[in-house]
């Protein structure tokens, strides 16, 4: 009971101070857009599959991209092919997103369940060692039936910090966690807490511009978590308020305040990639894409 008293105080106290703190920051920084620094990737599933890689890598560069985000790849060869075509085309491989911790969660009470999410995990990580990337999303916990909150945040810390930041630490590639519809780290505060409390360079978080919609508004989590954000995904979401719930858009046609974004990202000086993930398409969509990321990064409506 005691334990359970402590883990709720550390959620409320001492994460809104820093919160603020951070927040006042923030505010000091400059507030030009980042243009100049951030990259624009693609997700490798956003491309023609039927293609063989070096194909779907020049399509992205073609169409304006300067990266990829990999998914993990167990087979040697076409992980060596994978490299090769990132080589050719000068397309850097910038994260993988991890398999399989929607199956086999690291919070899983089940010994084999936690074992076979770790060398999902392993495999990620070798693959971002080979890649050159340097981060791997990962969705650290699923809250269910099954698996408190508590238990949720306890079970995967351990498993992170026991069994992945060795080798992350090893293949110098960060673990990014990324909140999604988990029924966990439903809140910015509890975001930044739970990454705070790793200690780690080798744990950042991974964020999600449109994740976040359901529940909160992504500017006011982009200020909260700051420097902690290594990897950032764009997409869009509209409510459909008849139904109550949300339908996928592409960026600038949903209810993202993309400007606010942009503003807040400027504030934290965010300089790294960031990785739409939205439907797939032909050239045309692509550059498409491109150029409303574009213009979004400039500060202006992506559409």
């Amino acid at each position: 009971m005691n334990d359970r008293r402590m883990f709720l105080k550390s959620l409320g106290v001492g994460v809104l101070s820093a919160a603020h703190a951070r927040i006042a920051e923030a505010g000091r920084l400059r507030q030009q857009p980042p243009s100049s620094q951030i990259r624009k990737a693609v997700l490798i599933s956003m491309l023609p599959k039927e293609l063989p890689y070096a194909q779907r890598f020049a399509i992205a560069r073609e169409a304006g991209f300067h990266g990829i985000e990999m998914q993990t790849v167990a087979l040697a060869g076409e992980a060596q092919e994978i490299l090769e075509a990132s080589k050719k085309t000068g397309l850097r491989i910038h994260s993988v997103m991890n398999a399989d911790h929607w199956r086999f969660p690291l919070s899983s009470s089940d010994r084999e369940v936690v074992n076979r999410s770790v060398a999902g995990m392993e495999t990620s990580l070798r693959n971002a060692a080979l890649w050159g990337a340097d981060a791997v999303l990962l969705v650290p916990a699923v809250v269910d039936a099954t698996t408190s909150y508590r238990d949720a945040w306890m079970r995967s810390q351990r498993v992170i910090r026991e069994q992945l930041l060795p080798l992350a630490r090893e293949l110098k590639v960060i673990v990014a966690v990324e909140e999604v519809w988990n029924k966990f780290l439903l809140s910015p505060l509890e975001f930044a807490r739970y990454i705070d409390e790793f200690d780690s360079p080798w744990v950042k978080a991974y964020f999600d511009v449109g994740n976040v919609v359901f529940y909160g508004y992504p500017q006011d989590w982009i200020r909260t978590l700051a420097e902690r954000i290594v990897k950032v995904h764009l997409k869009d979401f509209q409510l459909d308020r008849p139904n109550g719930r949300f339908l996928w858009k592409n960026v600038g046609e949903g209810d993202v305040d993309w400007l606010e974004v942009q503003r807040a990202f400027a504030a934290i000086d965010y300089r790294g990639y960031m990785t739409t993930e939205v439907a797939g398409g032909d050239a045309g969509y692509l550059k498409d894409l491109a150029t409303r990321v574009d213009r979004f990064l400039a500060g202006q409506k992506p559409v």
